[in-house]
């Protein structure tokens, strides 16, 4: 299972973001990631880097780690644009990028209501989400598909994509992957190395393929638990 970790992103300047992708880098971990919100969750007075711009930085700034979206909402840009956006950070990237992809829903609808972005009905956005993943994978563009409802299950098995499943239960894990369907895993991380070798060692003993660790307190420490994983330990 690769390990990877999600950026400090709520932020006006990309420096932290880009530091903390090459301290990742460094430490061995496979993969850095971006989310896409014009805020902060429910704190609509703090800023957010837009995850397009800021996955090029990283790009260029690192060289071997992956880079990607978790997840990339579904109507913040015109499809044809976040597919342009996406393709061209794979090609800066050298074929580095992850395509998450995700509808939003109520949670991040005051977002688009904001700054006057439509929010389509949900079956309009897993159509939207479904021809922007296969439009990616017609591209060799790795895809993940954030959610695990049934419809949003079977929109990633129309597309060959991955489904992942955010602070999801190791059961809830298993029983998807049992399915046939490829799964990754994301959700917030908390306390020392052991703790967190825990946590992703029952991530990985339920079939996911990737874990990535949300709000990591240290990177240093997921990268040791990941290592210890690695080992066997």
């Amino acid at each position: 299972m690769k390990v990877g970790i999600t950026l400090p992103q709520f932020s006006d300047d990309p420096a932290g973001a880009i530091a903390a992708a090459r301290r990742a880098e460094s430490a061995g971990l496979d993969g850095v990631f971006c989310f896409d919100h014009l805020w902060p969750m429910g704190q609509p007075g703090r800023p957010a880097l837009s995850p397009g711009p800021l996955l090029g930085a990283l790009a260029a700034a690192t060289g071997t780690i992956h880079v990607g979206t978790l997840v990339a909402r579904i109507g913040l840009l015109p499809d044809d644009v976040l597919v342009a956006t996406l393709a061209s950070v794979d090609r800066i990237s050298d074929g580095r990028l992850i395509a998450g992809l995700g509808t939003g829903d109520h949670l991040s609808r005051a977002e688009n209501e904001a700054f006057g972005v439509p929010f389509d009905a949900a079956a309009e956005r897993r159509s939207r989400m479904g021809a922007v993943a296969r439009a990616l994978e017609d591209r060799g563009i790795p895809v993940w598909v954030g959610g695990g409802r049934a419809a949003t299950v079977e929109v990633a098995r129309a597309a060959g994509a991955a489904v992942n499943l955010w602070d999801a239960a190791p059961g809830d894990v298993a029983s998807l992957v049992a399915t046939g369907v490829e799964v990754t895993w994301g959700g917030p991380v908390a306390g020392n190395a052991d703790a967190i070798a825990e946590r992703l060692g029952s991530i990985r003993a339920a079939g996911a393929t990737w874990a990535v660790c949300g709000w990591p307190e240290s990177i240093e420490a997921v990268a040791e638990a990941s290592g210890g994983l690695a080992e066997g330990r």
